[in-house]
């Protein structure tokens, strides 16, 4: 879950840089909002690291903001007395004047508020390749005393913050940042929110083209009366019952390399549980439900487990569906708890991008080897009729068990320029690299429909690779996702299919996290807190459940009554606030760059004029982890 935890800093960070930073764009000028960050709390806007972990790091003693030539400053005792007291010295008057009084109390919140992280979950996190690339962007933005990256110096507060009596606050952070004082380079700040500004006007954009298209679509399809259809929201009318398999697949092989010799493979067991909901026959006659039932697969995503998607299971199985969940160990809650334990070094490791489709090919394998020998199985599972949904890393997955294949020149390209890029899905997709130098067979023939929800691809994949894909697929967006962001992720990717049966559904508003449900066995390691979920997450789960069953019954059991549910005008009748529902069958790459006035790549934040100091660099190799009370370095 460290990608989630990367997706809650672009979340807060737009959150506190639209509280704190604004600028008049028209005329050059600086408001009195964007004022108030330049003379010191614009670091709140700005140095952001985990808002899960940690909020905006400031300094020891004073915090030292920069802008060009003119540098402002404002003492953290001051902080510290406001935050506990409400009282406003002559010290903080200066800057209090510029903001209003619900800015106010936010940061006496934010600087007091512990997040509920031990100091060893915090320094294993913060020891993994994504968050290290993290600390190298935020530490060209906050920096030590003496003008040098604050790479080291900020993981080393907030791993001591979070060992203080008090926790995580802040306030702790700023007490343990191992020099007098922090400079906050407020311009080099300004830059990424402008780049990130530009990255959600864009995102804006297409989303005003995709609704624009929905109403045109919505325009010309024939008139249905949905009143009159039976309402898809509603559960079916199949009872169904659950059982829980354990599937040991020993085929399985890892590559260890070695320097100097040749890698080589290493057999090895993959151990995986899958609940399985299976409708009842008798329910299944009662409606003439021809048997076998066709099967789907859900895949849920990283750092998370299968239980996440019951509702989605057990709605599809009243509709008639076996539904089957594995759960990818190797990349779940539990391999989660274990990084942040000190068991695991990250969170999933490259190969999962391999394994995860073969989670899928096995279980349909086994289960067709059961629906021969055993009596649960026997006659009630069809195996030529199978969909895949999965959603983040498990929409990676259902695409690629759907047909697209593992891009390495469109990673060795897109990745080189990662470290620049507003996209956080980036430091997930591109551990894929560590895979190049031979190819992997991960498309199964047996899915012959799809269902991708908030997919990681446009790296991973590209172009090329997407444009393989030949079964239906539905890709389903949350424009306000800020972990698989929808233009990079899922608007443009859906512009490069190229199969005839294809729908792109974007829910306005959501977040990465709107379609994942309450996981049923407590797994939530970090749980997620409710700004970041966003809001109504049970109308996004009204929302999938729905067109999930008119997909599959559309394209998997070929009922062509189901097929009025696949366009905009239903999705316009089910719309609600404050989701808005968009669906559309057709936009293209010209419609989308016509969106974007001619842009067709997504902002970058551009490279630091002046390179960090080689002094304190990270670009060499990284120390290991280090006890506890070792854990205060030198800093110049």
């Amino acid at each position: 879950m460290n990608f989630f935890l990367s997706g809650f800093v672009a979340l807060t960070l737009r959150r506190w840089q639209l509280q704190l930073v604004s600028t008049d764009h028209r005329v050059g000028q600086t408001h009195p909002v964007k004022r108030w960050a330049l003379l010191g709390l614009g670091v709140l806007g700005s140095g952001l690291l985990l808002p899960s972990l940690a909020h905006p790091a400031a300094a020891a003693e004073r915090v030292y903001v920069s802008y060009g030539s003119v540098e402002r400053s404002i003492s953290v005792d001051t902080l510290e007395t406001y935050a506990r007291t409400g009282t406003i010295n002559d010290d903080l008057a200066a800057y209090a004047q510029y903001a209003d009084p619900k800015q106010l109390q936010d940061l006496r919140e934010v600087l007091l508020t512990p997040i509920q992280l031990s100091s060893v979950a915090v320094s294993q996190f913060l020891y993994t390749p994504q968050a290290e690339t993290l600390l190298m962007r935020l530490g060209q933005v906050i920096q030590t005393e003496a003008r040098q990256t604050g790479f080291y110096a900020i993981r080393s507060a907030l791993i001591l913050a979070a060992a203080q009596p008090e926790g995580l606050t802040l306030l702790n952070v700023m007490r343990q940042f191992p020099t007098d004082g922090i400079r906050v380079n407020l311009g080099r700040s300004l830059e990424i929110a402008n780049a990130l500004d530009e990255f959600v006007e864009q995102t804006r954009q297409a989303s005003v083209a995709i609704s624009q298209q929905a109403t045109a679509e919505a325009a010309l399809a024939p008139v249905t009366d949905f009143s009159a259809l039976t309402d898809l929201r509603q559960t079916g009318g199949f009872e169904w019952q659950k059982t829980t398999i354990t599937l040991s697949d020993r085929t399985r092989k890892t590559i260890q390399r070695f320097p100097n010799r040749p890698p080589i493979e290493v057999p090895r067991e993959r151990v995986f549980p899958v609940d399985i909901y299976m409708p009842l026959a008798s329910a299944a006659q009662n409606q003439a439900q021809p048997y076998p039932a066709p099967v789907i697969v859900i895949s849920h995503g990283l750092g998370s487990d299968r239980t996440t998607f019951d509702y989605l299971a057990k709605h599809l199985a009243s509709y008639g569906f076996v539904v089957a969940l594995p759960e990818h160990l190797g990349s779940n809650a539990g391999r989660l708890q274990a990084l942040l334990s000190g068991t695991a070094t990250d969170v999933a490791e490259s190969f999962e991008f391999v394994d995860r489709p073969l989670d899928v090919k096995y279980l349909l394998d086994e289960l067709e080897r059961r629906s021969k020998s055993e009596p649960l199985f026997r006659g009630r599972l069809n195996l030529q009729q199978v969909g895949v949904v999965g959603q983040s890393f498990g929409g990676y997955t259902a695409l690629s068990v759907a047909g697209a294949t593992l891009n390495f020149e469109q990673l060795a390209e897109n990745c080189q320029r990662s470290n620049e890029s507003l996209n956080l899905s980036l430091l997930l997709q591109c551990r894929a690299r560590e895979l190049a130098g031979r190819q992997y067979e991960l498309r199964d023939p047996r899915i012959k429909a799809a269902i991708a929800i908030n997919p990681v691809d446009s790296t991973v994949f590209g172009e090329p690779s997407l444009s393989q894909i030949q079964v239906p697929l539905m890709m389903i967006a949350a424009n306000a996702d800020t972990v698989a962001p929808a233009l990079p992720e899922q608007i443009r990717p859906f512009t490069w299919l190229t199969m005839p049966e294809k729908y792109l559904v974007l829910m306005n508003g959501a977040t990465h996290f709107s379609a994942i449900g309450a996981s049923a066995t407590n797994s939530e390691v970090v749980p997620i807190p409710t700004p970041v979920i966003g809001a109504a997450p049970a109308l996004a789960y009204r929302y999938i459940q729905a067109l999930s069953v008119a997909f599959f019954k559309t394209h998997i059991t070929n009922q062509e009554q189901f097929r009025p549910y696949l366009t905009s005008a239903y999705a316009a009748n089910i719309s609600r606030a404050p989701l808005k529902l968009d669906l559309v069958q057709s936009f293209t790459a010209a419609q989308l760059a016509q969106a974007l006035d001619g842009e067709t790549e997504e902002p970058t934040v551009p490279p630091e004029s002046v390179p960090a100091s080689p002094a304190t660099s990270p670009s060499e190799p990284l120390p290991a982890p280090v006890p506890l009370e070792e854990l205060v370095p030198t800093v110049p």
